[in-house]
């Protein structure tokens, strides 16, 4: 699991910095989530292959979340592709692209759309799934959980010839059966592997309030992305605008027992957002700023 950063402001663009987006890679997919202006170029910038991203999700209908979405998709379609898109998203979303690119793109898009306040898996597969939760904001508006299924066993070498296990069985020892040798003796799984490495989550809040409502979602991942659109000195405007201060996002963080958080979604009235990091860490050590083209290796 790696996450890159091609997007940290809100609203509209300043200092340099983009509206939100982010690239997840993942067994072998790519998911982009958020598009704000300018996605593509940062993808561009930061040497993203932007012809793996098959999946798309969209937290909420704010313009600075998806204004980057037409574009990117008229790219593809220039570029020749063929295959499938998916794109999970308010159902006006659909409506915008298609206003937007009338015309024929050579490739499929398909929509998946997201229910005010729903929780739902909307992609199980074989090592990992995606799913969605609700986040409180001033329009309906989803978090994302990317989680790996559990990770199979781990094969130990010296105790696979030790009970001289056959090549051809490896594959059933990795995913937990026993071995009955040619004499009919059982060689138990836990004698020749070892337990796989837990398997790894990452929460991606979108914009919200300051809600503990959201910790039972994201308890525990190894990486959080939550906003963190202002300083806690302005904290009347978070309460007005149904945002949140670094202070806040620190507190969630430690509140829900996860391992790593990254804050991001910054007002354009800060130039300077090491202030973000220092008052995060005044509650939640383990800090750091989802700075553009910055990748974080869960």
């Amino acid at each position: 699991m790696n996450l890159t950063i091609l997007g940290n402001n809100s609203a509209l663009p300043a200092y340099g910095r983009f509206p939100t987006a982010q690239v997840l890679e993942m067994h072998g997919q790519v998911f982009l989530i958020d598009c704000g202006e300018g996605a593509q170029m940062r993808m561009q910038q930061f040497a993203v292959r932007s012809a793996r991203i098959n999946h798309i999700l969209i937290s909420h209908m704010h313009g600075d979340h998806f204004l980057g979405l037409a574009g990117f998709i008229s790219s593809l379609s220039l570029l020749g592709r063929e295959k499938k898109l998916n794109i999970y998203c308010p159902k006006e979303i659909r409506k915008i692209i298609q206003l937007q690119l009338p015309w024929k793109l050579g490739f499929e898009i398909h929509y998946h759309f997201l229910k005010e306040g729903e929780r739902a898996i909307l992609i199980d597969a074989e090592k990992y799934a995606v799913s969605c939760f609700p986040v409180y904001h001033s329009v309906p508006t989803h978090g994302f959980l990317f989680t790996e299924k559990k990770r199979k066993r781990v094969l130990v070498p010296k105790y696979l010839q030790e009970y001289e296990i056959p090549k051809y069985f490896y594959a059933r020892l990795a995913e937990g059966e026993d071995y009955t040798d040619k004499y009919g003796e059982v060689v138990k799984n836990d004698w020749v592997t070892a337990e796989g490495h837990p398997p790894k989550v990452y929460a991606y809040t979108a914009d919200t309030r300051f809600a503990p409502e959201i910790i039972p979602d994201i308890q525990g991942a190894d990486l959080l992305y939550h906003e963190s659109t202002y300083l806690h000195e302005r904290i009347d405007k978070a309460i007005d605008r149904l945002h949140t201060t670094a202070l806040q996002a620190g507190t969630i963080a430690r509140d829900a027992g996860v391992k790593k958080l990254i804050i991001g979604h910054f007002s354009s009235k800060y130039k300077d957002l090491q202030p973000f990091e220092d008052e995060a860490r005044s509650v939640f050590e383990n800090t750091e700023l989802a700075l553009e083209g910055k990748t974080f290796e869960i």
